[in-house]
């Protein structure tokens, strides 16, 4: 049975009787069938009958009932409502527009609007990089999904995304100050994205690609990156890389192994692994054995299609064959975008000493992180209920926010690298086999990020390499 988190919350507001022991038979019936009580509120108080809102953790839909049973169950007690906490955070969306200026007369009027915005318009019809400083465009990142791979969710359509990209939009100015909207598109023809983005396009300083499968999702990138003059980034590729090399730095400091020397296997090359593997070669790994659900990719392997050739290509030095079990015998590092219980503990006994794993599978994780504990040094997850989240939050709004300042018209590995290392260097003397990446909530990322990729969009290149552009891995 799943974990009750915050993620599902539910407050029941009930009726009780005004009796001493009122407050502990609630709690109590709460805690008896698994719940985790947040929080107690008397809401109202009668000489017959006190009214409370219970606040708890669950698990699921089911075990929301189940508290819900259990408390009307008890003598004197009828639970008058209960409301899901998240759906309640969602009720109206998550993002408003508000004006930057006041509007409080006919002179404010005149500048704002017409007439005296039509002179700005000219400025920008005469030079159109004005746009950046005049309008929006300065500061406005479009986050667009076709709704194609949301979450684990997969193909849920445009309108079901809606919230995720809302979301994200809402961490964007929480975190980096940058205005994000979501832009969700009822197609998933890649010709037809790729055209609608175009057409957006000068109404944003920035691209952010959101949830759109594998394989469309590297031809959408890659070709408007060549059609647009601003930056396209697709967060679930680049995004997850960035986190995961800055991670891993920080991993072999902790072991005390160079990446150079290290074998690494990485489980899942779709979008997210595919980045992986493309921004670690930027470190020179001894070696990268890929795996996905046919076995180990490498150039003899049938069916291979354009990213996976790539991936064998430019993977797998020795031409390893087999299975995952096969890639762990002797690996260094083991990171895992793919899906649940591949492994177990046996598995990691087999890899190196002092071995690393990322189990990044979301909600449940290649191997049981308890497991990979067993045997491996350093093991990180996706999930917030354990040490070491590689969370995605800990790069995107610094990177876009290093982006718009440096009124960037690309984004190239480079950049990438130059943020995987400005994340792993906020750790600093806080390093340890728990604390290997910083908090999503730790102010000092986003402007470390920022400053880093600045410097190399400027052409200061502050990662050691040299800055090419990005390209498609299919």
């Amino acid at each position: 049975m799943p974990v009750p988190g915050p993620g599902y919350s539910i407050t029941v507001r009930l009726q009780a009787p005004p009796s001493a022991s009122a407050a502990g038979d609630l709690t109590t019936a709460v805690g008896r069938v698994g719940g985790v009580l947040t929080a107690f509120d008397v809401v109202e108080s009668h000489a017959d009958a006190i009214v409370v809102d219970i606040t708890a953790n669950v698990s699921s839909a089911d075990h929301a009932d189940d508290i819900t049973s259990a408390l009307d169950a008890l003598p004197g007690v009828r639970v008058r409502k209960v409301s899901d906490r998240t759906f309640l955070m969602h009720l109206g969306g998550k993002l408003e527009v508000s004006p930057k200026v006041d509007l409080r007369n006919r002179d404010d009027l005149s500048r704002a609007y017409t007439p005296g915005v039509a002179r700005v318009c000219q400025a920008i019809a005469a030079d159109p990089e004005n746009a950046r400083r005049l309008t929006i465009k300065r500061n406005t990142v479009a986050v667009v999904s076709d709704g194609s791979a949301v979450l684990g969710l997969g193909n849920v359509g445009p309108s079901a995304a809606l919230p995720v990209m809302e979301g994200k939009a809402a961490l964007f100015k929480k975190f980096a100050g940058v205005d994000a909207w979501p832009v969700c598109l009822d197609t998933q023809d890649t010709e037809e994205i790729i055209r609608t983005v175009r057409a957006l396009a000068p109404g944003y300083a920035g691209i952010n690609l959101e949830d759109i499968a594998a394989p469309r999702c590297f031809e959408i990138e890659a070709r408007l990156r060549e059609q647009l003059d601003i930056p396209v980034f697709h967060d679930d590729q680049h995004g997850t890389a960035i986190v995961v090399v800055a991670a891993l730095r920080n991993a072999l400091r902790v072991v005390g192994k160079p990446l150079e020397k290290c074998r690494v296997v990485v489980s899942g090359v779709g979008a997210a692994g595919s980045a992986i593997i493309r921004l670690l070669r930027r470190k020179a790994p001894a070696d990268i054995v890929a795996v996905d659900i046919d076995g180990v990719v490498h150039p003899g392997r049938e069916g291979l299609d354009d990213n996976l050739r790539w991936v064998a290509e430019h993977t797998n030095a020795h031409g390893m064959t087999g299975t995952l079990h096969d890639a762990l015998v002797g690996a260094d590092v083991f990171i895992g975008v793919s899906a649940p219980d591949l492994f177990g503990a046996e598995q990691v006994a087999t890899m190196a000493d002092d071995a690393v794993v990322f189990a990044l599978a979301n909600p449940d994780p290649e191997i049981d992180p308890l497991q990979a504990q067993r045997h491996a040094a350093v093991v990180a997850t996706g999930r917030s209920d354990y040490p070491n989240q590689i969370n995605n939050v800990l790069a995107f709004p610094g990177v876009f926010r290093g982006l718009l300042d440096a009124h960037a018209h690309h984004i190239d590995d480079g950049m990438l690298v130059a943020a995987a290392d400005a994340i792993a260097d906020v750790v600093d003397d806080r390093l340890n086999a728990s604390f290997i990446v910083p908090s999503v909530f730790d102010a000092a990322v986003a402007p470390a990020v920022a400053e880093a990729v600045a410097e190399v969009a400027r052409g200061g290149d502050v990662s050691g390499t040299t800055a090419d552009a990005v390209t498609s891995t299919a």
